[in-house]
């Protein structure tokens, strides 16, 4: 499948602080793939670059066959890109349908009944239907995280970023969560997902991304980057000689 997104090279430090050294990989279109990487290793920054929240400092990003390097973070959004936060961040005086639209209208552009009616079967197939007019600011947290997603989808993405959705649930929570994504992806969407609750990224993606101080450090099936010990002792922190 052609990559619907490549980055090649990418650069991005703070002072000495190094977020992406050389980074590059590719992802297809309708492709799942995970990102794992120990506290600090750049793995939201890179988000931050994709986003065009972060301008890079060195190298490209391409999506859609489009360089967009310099491209606003607004326009990428429009353009089909579209994230969640590892801390929910509602509108929170706002309706959980007001912030679903919010994302129809800015990010895929639509108005009047087609925008409400997209954002109802977003809300629908993200488990908030029922909540829709209650504000967003007393969800509970599987609620804000689902609202996350739900923002984030009522955009229509091509590709959609998940920033350690499943963080703080509970294992009930976690299963009706992974259950979402799944059908999100089934759907056609492509993902990339950072996450620290590595059973439930196992259960949705085809591939997986090491990342340590800004550098990829390994690429490639579940398995064999679970496996490895490389992998183990930077992100796992078992000694492989153990």
């Amino acid at each position: 499948m052609p990559a619907l997104l490549s980055i090649s090279g990418l650069h991005k430090s703070f002072g000495a602080v190094v977020v992406a050294d050389g980074t590059s990989f590719e992802v297809a279109e309708g492709e799942a793939v995970g990102i794992l990487g120990p506290n600090g290793a750049g793995k939201t920054s890179l988000f931050n670059l994709i986003t065009g929240a972060l301008p890079p400092d060195a190298g490209t990003i391409t999506f859609g066959g489009q360089d967009i390097s310099a491209t606003g973070a607004a326009q990428r959004c429009k353009m089909g890109i579209a994230r969640s936060f590892q801390v929910p961040q509602p509108f929170g005086g706002m309706t959980v349908f007001e912030n679903a639209l919010v994302g129809a209208m800015e990010g895929a552009g639509l108005r009047g009944a087609e925008a409400e009616a997209h954002v109802l079967s977003v809300l629908d197939d993200t488990g908030l239907l029922l909540k829709a007019n209650v504000r967003a600011g007393t969800l509970t947290l599987l609620e804000r995280k689902r609202l996350e997603m739900a923002r984030a989808l009522a955009a229509r993405p091509r590709l959609l970023l998940l920033d350690e959705i499943a963080g703080g649930l509970t294992e009930a929570e976690c299963t009706a969560l992974i259950e979402t994504i799944q059908r999100v992806h089934a759907g056609g969407t492509t993902i990339i997902w950072i996450e620290h609750v590595v059973h439930a990224l196992l259960a949705v993606v085809e591939r997986l991304i090491v990342i340590d101080f800004g550098k990829k450090i390994a690429e490639g099936p579940p398995k064999t980057i679970m496996d490895s010990a490389q992998v183990k002792e930077i992100y796992l922190g078992v000694d492989p000689d153990v």
